[in-house]
């Protein structure tokens, strides 16, 4: 009986914890309310990641259209963006295609080396 009795009590611990709790009373004040938003939502960091996020973009972007873009371009020698199927500009979309690739991979690249590092 002292097995089912500590599984008995288990279960009620258990139970305690799966109760809900009171919500917190609400924040009194525009300003108290306003620290609570910011700190609730975590504001300041939603914003520092989305500048990062912005600049990161650039940076990806540049490496491809100042680094990767020209060696493809010597590599394929020609006017291949000029290239048009009735009015279509295809060579256009060719090169939007390519670049897109490319900036998904080393995306892809940061990613799992953040990752690996431990940054996420």
């Amino acid at each position: 009986m002292a097995k089912d009795d500590e599984t008995l009590e288990e279960l009620r611990k258990i139970r305690a914890l799966l109760e809900p709790k009171p919500a917190p009373p609400a924040p009194k004040g525009l300003w108290a309310e306003f620290m609570d938003f910011l700190l609730k939502y975590k504001v300041l960091g939603l914003a520092v990641a989305f500048i990062i996020g912005l600049y990161l973009g650039q940076l990806v972007q540049a490496l491809v259209n100042d680094l990767i873009m020209p060696i493809i371009s010597y590599v394929t020698p020609g006017a291949w963006e000029d290239i048009l199927v009735g009015n279509f500009r295809m060579g256009h979309f060719i090169g939007a295609l390519i670049t897109f690739t490319i900036v998904a991979a080393v995306i892809f690249l940061i990613v799992k080396m953040s990752k690996r590092w431990g940054v996420e």
